[in-house]
């Protein structure tokens, strides 16, 4: 799992500056990721609308008032180049194993 999103400031129409809890910091402009795509984002075109931008400090995201949030991995992948899958992929088998394993009575381990 990738750092979360520590900090945010709107730099200007659709950039953000965006601050992770490693002390990483990148801008990114969310453009393409806005305009034109109707439906929750339909908002986030206006640009008053987007600047109110917060950090979730739960999900360590960005949020909009609407309700639209962000990955924080994909933001972390896109700030720094970093790929996300091998990582991600090692955690989800990891928590596969566990999830579908259970010890049965006599001391021997079942998959389920």
């Amino acid at each position: 799992m990738f750092p979360r999103v520590k900090q945010v400031r709107h730099l200007g129409d659709y950039r953000l500056e965006l601050g992770f809890t490693d002390g990483v910091t990148g801008e990114l402009d969310f453009r393409e990721r806005v305009v034109g795509r109707g439906g929750m984002f339909a908002p986030l075109e206006d640009v008053e609308f987007f600047k109110q931008v917060q950090v979730d400090e739960e999900a360590g995201t960005l949020v909009w008032p609407n309700g639209v949030d962000l990955c924080p991995d994909v933001l972390y992948s896109q700030v720094t180049g970093k790929p996300i899958r091998f990582e991600q992929e090692a955690q989800s088998r990891t928590s596969r194993s566990k999830r579908f394993r259970r010890l049965e009575p006599s001391g021997s381990t079942a998959v389920v």
